[in-house]
């Protein structure tokens, strides 16, 4: 008898999201003192200037990496709140043409970001365990 985890592909969205919950609950269980990682900078490069501002040292990705898996495992995000201003890669005709390439697009993007916050769950662990002094 399989797992139930087992059933999925392994480029399943649900176990990225999966994957990327328990990252971030492996974090918290490890980080006992977050204030540690004040002022500590992070050496992750990012996509746009207000997050660098909001994410400047490890403690803002801590809060921030919490705060996504919260809306996550929640639902907090509704469709009205977001609207993006472009659409990269595809056009416009192509996206009214084919709805499954639309989905597939943005499928494959929602999985890359799953993917990418949890090695930052994972990257970020190993730093606080770095600055404690413990060895893994």
């Amino acid at each position: 008898m399989q797992s139930a985890e087992a059933k999925f592909n392994k480029n399943s969205l649900l176990l990225a999201l999966r994957r990327y919950s328990s990252a971030v609950s492996d974090m918290e269980q490890t980080i006992l003192l977050p204030s540690l990682l004040r002022d500590v900078p992070s050496d992750q490069v990012w996509d746009s200037e207000e997050a660098e501002e909001s994410c400047g040292d490890l403690y803002g990705n801590y809060l921030m990496l919490k705060t996504i898996r919260n809306a996550v495992e929640s639902g907090l995000f509704h469709l009205g709140e977001h609207k993006p201003e472009k659409r990269p890669e595809l056009s416009d005709t192509q996206l009214d043409a084919d709805p499954e390439a639309l989905f597939r697009f943005h499928l494959s993007g929602l999985f890359s970001v799953m993917c990418d916050l949890t090695k930052r769950s994972q990257s970020l662990t190993e730093k606080y365990m770095d600055i404690i002094g413990v060895t893994n």
